[in-house]
């Protein structure tokens, strides 16, 4: 059985003064894997100026748009199909032993393979006070841990628009038991590398047909290494393995490596933009 993902991505800037110079690179495009396959793709913007296709450093194709005049207000619309295979993301076996598995994460060689998703960076960083908030139960596999990790981060935090921004810290989050999916990641991120677990900040879109939570744009969840199982995708906002609804576009160390649109502009005063996502889903033999 598959999955067809209609997903329709559309953001709206404008601007206080004339914009005499603008940079845009999107990071918005679904990948293409083992478990899903980018069948078409569109991408336009207002102004009809030329967008052009780069890869960046974790290998994932962005857009760029660089306008060829001055403008006030400025609209990009793209539109993905995506056909998903049904996956069981359980379809994995424990390990006999565990405690082979945290002798894993302790050799050198593992942790140079994999230092990029266990270095701290300003959004993976536990202070002090909160350095035990979540502690492995080390009779436990690495897998039962992490799960533990996903469903203690949904049940103690609530989902809560509008609290946090893209610059909110560790510290603002627990303390105020508040965010949305990117601040959920980022704590779930931070809480797997300090036991030493390889984990990566995702970046994609869900269908939320299911009651699921995520906002208008697009949803972050996290995904761990685990020895002789590979990568699994956890959502913390929604206490779920990453399944058919996930509909992956990149990952990185943290939300600055997978920041949907990156600007830079040459003009005074404000500004205001506007995204929006939708994502339908139908049923294929």
């Amino acid at each position: 059985m598959y999955q067809e993902y209609s997903i329709k991505y559309s953001a709206k800037n404008q601007y206080e003064t004339l914009v005499n110079d603008a940079h845009w690179q999107f990071l918005i495009i679904p990948e293409d894997n083992e478990s899903q396959q980018l069948v078409s793709w569109e991408f336009s913007n207002s102004l009809h100026d030329i967008n052009q296709t780069s890869i960046n450093g974790f290998g994932f194709k962005t857009i760029r748009v660089h306008p060829g005049q001055k403008f006030n207000e400025i609209s990009f619309e793209a539109s993905f199909t995506v056909i998903k295979k049904e996956i069981n993301p359980f379809d994995f076996s424990l390990p006999q032993n565990p405690m082979a598995d945290y002798a894993k994460l302790e050799e050198l060689n593992f942790q140079i393979d994999f230092e990029p998703f266990l270095r701290k960076t300003k959004f993976t960083r536990l202070s002090e006070a909160h350095g035990t908030i979540f502690l492995f139960d080390m009779d436990k596999t690495i897998f039962e841990n992490i799960q533990a990790l996903n469903r203690w981060i949904s049940t103690y935090f609530s989902f809560t628009p509008g609290v946090t921004d893209v610059n909110t810290v560790l510290d603002t989050i627990i303390e105020k038991r508040q965010g949305v999916c990117q601040d959920f990641t980022h704590l779930f991120c931070a809480v797997a590398r300090k036991n030493k677990v390889p984990a990566r900040y995702v970046s994609g879109y869900l269908h939320q047909g299911h009651g699921y939570f995520g906002d208008s744009q697009m949803h972050a969840w996290a995904e761990v290494y685990i020895p002789d199982v590979g990568w699994l995708g956890f959502d913390p906002t929604n206490n779920l393995l990453a399944n058919t609804n996930h509909v992956k576009v990149c990952h990185g160390k943290d939300y600055d490596d997978c920041s949907p649109l990156k600007g830079v502009l040459y003009a005074p005063g404000e500004n205001t933009t506007v995204h929006s996502v939708k994502v339908l889903s139908e049923q294929q033999q």
